[in-house]
């Protein structure tokens, strides 16, 4: 550290922005590069987030453009999505992940397969000018409750969590593309979304480092190159969440991580609602955390501010805390050599690895398909053949924030054979009994949560009208016990991939 830094003396204005900049790491608004990103990335802006709203799905070669453009303005730039295969995807976000989820591949307990799908989510990732991905969730899922995590996680077993976890980060990097791994150190056992409100595991310290870090550990020893922190408070850690808590930080680092430390959005509740994003961020930096994921400039809650406000406010609030002394210079600069360190891995590993079209033969349906767990309740049935009426009851509860709002993958599907008619969403369980009753042909009911009252009364209703109904789960499988009161195919999550795997059993004779 220098006498300068000892002193709090601030760097020079030029100096200072660069120094800012190279640890935010924002998402902005558009599927080319707005004026404002341009100007920050070629004063060291770290890189950006994609979300969906940044792929346009009707230009293929659009987003490796856009990848290529931000990279003229930083070299250096990361460039991170969130792809996790399943539910939660943004480069297939309106046609669905054709690589099956997490649950789907704990559910079947290949570890092959699971490194598999990290190369081909790799692939995909490198194919879109993407060097890290916000991959795999090494969340243990010990609470059904849970209603952001769920079958985004591998399952509910520390140990079967982990061999998957270490599997996926070897398949995502093995192409040169950054595995991020999450939400450190655990959001699997809380019954709060962070998005929303600030979440709290109940366990002790001793608890959360037998059952929740084992896989953190395992993506550690397997060399992944990023970790991403939850907003959630472990008390024997103290009252702050752990992104904004030096307590977590030097937990993840005891585990012998020396890679780069990553928030979770701080546009989420947790942070946004209690100290700021502005705030947050200087927290998270003195708490030791390296990048800023400032968050999705679309989300509902940030309303009235456009991507380029919600930059500012954490580069204001991150600048005006060196000036006055309360975050040191020697701090920003650690932080900022990680990120660089980062770019550097991401260009070498991308020259030395192949992103060639390996794994090709698999078919990803016939693993979600074999995944699928059948429990029946009055005998199988296949649905009939080409063109046969089928009527589609989706009873969900709609989407989570971290997967966003999904196209209706199981009807399209469907409609690939079938004359499909779906019911209007809302409908009451007396009003479903009805439709039911005088519907055509065979009726399948979409259920993501066995436990839910009004799915359970939802189902009940067309189990009333139509006892041959399947019901389709696409939440986490229960105690074979607590299954739904008619023949249910359990296919760990709802996606593309997951709704033609389901198609296609529910063609199977057997």
């Amino acid at each position: 550290m220098t006498s300068r830094e000892l002193n709090h003396t601030p760097p020079a204005p030029a100096e200072l922005r660069r120094l800012v900049n190279a640890v935010i790491w924002p998402g902005f608004v558009g599927t080319t590069v707005p004026a404002w990103l341009d100007g920050a990335l070629r004063e060291g802006l770290a890189g950006v987030v994609y979300f969906s709203h940044n792929i346009d799905p009707d230009a293929p070669a659009q987003v490796a453009a856009l990848s290529a453009a931000l990279r003229a303005a930083n070299p250096d730039a990361v460039i991170g999505v969130d792809e996790e295969g399943g539910n939660v995807s943004r480069l297939q976000a309106r046609e669905g992940s054709d690589i099956p989820g997490a649950a789907v591949l704990g559910a079947l307990d290949e570890p092959t397969t699971t490194a598999a799908a990290g190369r081909a989510i790799g692939r995909l990732c490198r194919a879109a000018g993407v060097n890290l991905a916000l991959a795999p969730v090494a969340d243990v899922n010990t609470n059904p409750r849970n209603p952001v995590i769920g079958v985004r996680a591998f399952g509910s077993g520390t140990a079967l969590v982990s061999a998957h976890t270490a599997a996926a980060v070897a398949g995502i990097q093995s192409v040169g593309v950054g595995a991020c791994v999450k939400h450190f150190p655990g959001h699997g056992d809380t019954v709060a979304d962070s998005h929303l409100e600030a979440a709290r595991v109940d366990l002790t310290l001793a608890e959360l480092t037998e059952h929740h870090l084992p896989p953190f550990q395992a993506a550690v020893d397997a060399g992944v190159a990023a970790v991403m922190t939850a907003h959630i408070i472990v008390p024997e850690l103290g009252g702050a969440p752990a992104t904004l808590n030096p307590r977590a930080a030097g937990l993840l680092r005891g585990l012998g991580f020396e890679g780069l430390l990553i928030t979770d959005a701080l546009d989420m509740a947790a942070v946004r609602a209690t100290v700021g994003a502005g705030e947050g961020a200087v927290l998270a930096l003195l708490a030791g955390a390296d990048l800023l994921c400032v968050g999705n400039p679309l989300n509902a809650y940030t309303t009235g501010r456009d991507d380029e406000a919600c930059y500012t406010e954490v580069f204001d609030a991150v600048a005006a805390a060196v000036q006055a002394g309360r975050l040191p210079v020697a701090t920003l600069r650690g932080a900022g050599a990680r990120v660089r360190a980062f770019a550097r891995w991401s260009r070498e590993a991308m020259a030395e690895s192949d992103a060639g079209a390996g794994d090709a033969a698999i078919d990803w349906v016939g693993v979600a398909a074999r995944a699928c767990r059948i429990d029946l309740a009055r005998g199988w049935f296949a649905l009939p053949e080409l063109a046969a009426a089928v009527t589609v009851v989706d009873a969900r509860m709609g989407h989570n924030m971290a997967a966003g709002p999904t196209h209706d993958f199981l009807a399209t599907a469907l409609r690939e054979r079938h004359r499909v008619t779906e019911l209007p969403a809302g409908l009451d369980a007396a009003d479903i009994f009805g439709a039911v009753l005088a519907a055509d042909g065979s009726v399948l009911v979409i259920v993501d949560s066995v436990s839910s009252t009004r799915q359970r009364a939802i189902v009940a209703a067309v189990a009333a009208a139509a006892p041959e109904a399947v019901c389709i789960n696409a939440g986490l499988a229960p105690r074979q016990d607590d299954s739904p009161a008619l023949s249910t195919v359990h296919c760990h999550g709802f996606s593309r991939v997951t709704a033609l795997a389901v198609v296609r059993r529910l063609h199977a004779r057997t």
